[in-house]
C-alpha cells in the first residue's frame, strides 16, 4: 500500500509545523522551560518571606476576652 496524496500532504504539513522557520519546536520547549523555571523561583521567593525562626504572632482576641482583660 502506498501511501496517498492526503497522506503526504498531512506528513508535510505536520513537518512544517514542527520543524519549520527558526526552530519551532524548540523555540516551544524553551518557553516552557522558562514558565517552570519561573514557577519555581516564585515558590522560593514566597517561602523565604516568612522567616521559619520568627514566633507566629498572637492571635486576634475576641470581645469576650478583651472585657475579660479590662476587669
Amino acid at each position: 500500500m502506498q501511501p496517498g496524496i492526503w497522506q503526504i500532504l498531512i506528513i508535510a504539513a505536520l513537518a512544517l509545523l514542527l520543524f519549520g522557520g527558526r526552530g519551532k519546536l524548540s523555540g516551544l520547549m524553551g518557553d516552557a522551560a522558562k514558565g517552570i523555571r519561573a514557577f519555581r523561583d516564585g515558590l522560593k521567593d514566597g517561602d523565604s518571606e516568612k522567616s521559619r525562626d520568627e514566633p507566629a504572632g498572637a492571635l486576634p482576641r475576641t470581645d469576650a476576652e478583651k472585657e475579660d482583660l479590662k476587669s
